[in-house]
């Protein structure tokens, strides 16, 4: 399987995962989720995948949630996702598919447990810097 990162270019933790990624040896399929959201079975798929209810992979920050009255606990998990689908901002990111899981890289070095050669050290675009070590 290769590595797969649902993507905002806009985002620094978004970007840091990806430099990750890629200073790990891999080229990944980069998917720009709000140019190309995912399908409902997708999405649904990839919050499985990630033992994650709709809700929690909600974001708030710089989207329509509050608008939308999101934080009612009136919406069911299907009016989320029916939610997310219409408003991609509203996905939380980035998610990252590899063999080894598939999971909501916040923060970005959450990647490295995902990658066959992590990098050790990573200097992050804000200059703080992570060392990695697999457990």
């Amino acid at each position: 399987m290769s590595v797969t990162i649902y993507h905002n270019p806009a985002c620094g933790t978004s970007r840091n995962t990806l430099a990750m990624i890629r200073q790990s040896g891999e080229e990944p399929v980069v998917v720009e989720y709000l140019d190309t959201p995912p399908s409902r079975d997708k999405l649904v798929a990839l919050l499985a995948a990630m033992a994650m209810q709709p809700r929690d992979l909600l974001r708030e920050k710089g989207t329509p949630y509050a608008e939308l009255g999101l934080g009612d606990p009136k919406w069911s998990d299907e009016q989320i996702i029916d939610f997310m689908l219409a408003h991609p901002i509203l996905i939380n990111r980035p998610i990252v598919e590899t063999a080894h899981g598939t999971r909501l890289c916040r923060p970005s070095e959450a990647v490295l447990d995902l990658l066959d050669r992590p990098v050790e050290h990573f200097v992050k675009e804000d200059g703080e810097v992570v060392t990695y070590r697999r457990t």
